[in-house]
């Protein structure tokens, strides 16, 4: 498994190798060991969730709140998605920031999203299956949301607007300046 960080450190590109051949293929999609080694701090998952979409279905940007904040290790399964990290941790020099990459079944890239980053996804292609692993069990009372059109992100979805399909939820989130439930840059939510 390759690591590589991205334009904000903390979020990181994890490609596994994978062994192909007439017969199809063979991946190691986790290495918690060596996941730990190139953070060097621990990650304890402890819920995988998994969702079909097809294309134009747009998910996030979602986060929950300490004591329940996640990390998230995301990956394709079948299709293709443009997944976003966004920087919610204040004081950051990234925050607002966000770190965007186009997840597929093909490479078998994935995403590692720390805690005080909210996470989406819009699907570019009919049939996607999309799986994480999380940290922290979902926690309705500390499910938050940022507006994925807050044109101070600048995001390109790369999907128009009018054919993208949200969730009543989605339509709903404040903007980034809008909210107060963010992170503290600096703040270990892993203790």
């Amino acid at each position: 498994m390759k690591f590589t960080r991205t334009n904000i450190a903390d979020v990181i590109i994890c490609e596994p190798e994978v062994h192909g051949d007439a017969r199809g293929y063979f991946v190691e999609t986790f290495r918690q060991d060596r996941l730990e080694e190139f953070l060097d701090y621990k990650i304890k998952f402890c819920q995988d969730n998994e969702s079909k979409s097809s294309r134009g279905v747009l998910r996030g940007l979602h986060y929950q709140l300490a004591p329940a904040a996640q990390t998230k290790l995301v990956r394709v399964i079948k299709g293709r998605v443009l997944d976003i990290a966004l920087d919610i941790r204040r004081g950051s020099p990234t925050f607002g920031k966000h770190v965007a990459i186009e997840l597929d079944a093909k490479s078998k890239k994935q995403l590692f999203i720390p805690r005080g980053f909210a996470h989406g996804f819009v699907v570019l292609e009919d049939d996607t299956i999309f799986a994480y692993k999380v940290d922290n069990y979902y926690s309705p009372k500390n499910d938050k949301g940022i507006a994925f059109d807050d044109v101070d992100l600048d995001i390109d979805w790369q999907i128009a607007y009018d054919e993208l399909k949200l969730s009543q939820k989605d339509t709903k989130q404040p903007k980034l300046k809008e909210t107060n439930d963010l992170f503290e840059y600096g703040v270990n939510y892993y203790a």
